[in-house]
């Protein structure tokens, strides 16, 4: 028979060798291109990225960043064939399958107008009559989205929201802001930012956050170093550098 100390000794063992090592070694993380939160280049990967990326590896976890299509990268985490969305916003629906992290950052969704347009949000009934340009499978609530106060037309890109707004054939789009303006920024035509406004007031503010799949077996262990490693990067100064670096408040 196995002795009390011998059988203490083999459970030990058999802990050590099928305890979870993920968490000491890498994980896939995945998301969509979306300047200037996500940027596929090695130096400027993005925000978001180096914000995960950096309170992840405070804890001892390195990612590799994956960007695919935003359907297909949803239902990997959701299926459990990558470890995290690195950056989403919280919903009824997402929460069925998603635990989600503390935010890191927030996106704030506004309406853009043509220059000297004196047009301000305030409420569903102040676009009355209006024609706003949206985005397809773009995240505006379903109460914007259901409104017949006003029309949506839609397009493929933020960007081509504005040079209709530009042209006339709309009266407004909207988009957030900080991707808005990353976005004019790295056109070939230097004037679009000087014939556009953005509303003071915002449609939405939604909070960005790190989620993993709840079928993925140490999702609760992957939130909860996530939240540690943010709490840490931003209590010693770290997440100032990073939002500082991409010219963020």
């Amino acid at each position: 028979m196995i002795n009390c100390k011998a059988m203490k000794k083999f459970i030990f063992i058999l802990t050590v060798l099928f305890t979870p090592l993920a968490f000491a070694q890498k994980i896939v993380g995945v998301g969509v291109v979306w300047p200037p939160f996500f940027i596929q280049d090695k130096t400027n990967k993005g925000v978001a990225v180096e914000i995960v990326e950096t309170a992840l590896k405070q804890q001892g976890i390195e990612m590799e960043m994956k960007y695919l299509p935003w359907a297909r990268a949803v239902d990997g985490v959701k299926d459990g064939k990558f470890e995290a969305l690195v950056g989403v916003w919280k919903t009824k629906e997402r929460e069925k399958f998603l635990l989600f992290s503390e935010h890191y950052l927030e996106n704030s969704i506004k309406f853009i107008k043509k220059k000297g347009d004196n047009f301000e949000y305030n409420g569903l009934e102040s676009l009355k009559g209006k024609k706003v340009g949206i985005v397809r499978d773009y995240g505006y609530g379903d109460k914007f989205l259901k409104s017949d106060l006003f029309s949506r037309p839609i397009a493929s890109g933020i960007m081509k929201n504005v040079k209709k707004l530009i042209s006339g054939r709309i009266d407004l789009t909207l988009g957030d802001e900080i991707v808005t303006r990353s976005l004019i920024a790295n056109q070939e035509d230097t004037t679009i930012i000087d014939n556009i406004e953005f509303t003071q007031n915002s449609l939405s503010i939604n909070k960005l956050y790190f989620g993993t799949g709840l079928k993925h077996p140490n999702h609760k262990q992957l939130i909860d170093q996530f939240n540690a490693g943010f709490k840490a990067i931003k209590s010693d100064g770290t997440l100032q550098k990073i939002l500082e670096k991409y010219k963020l408040k």
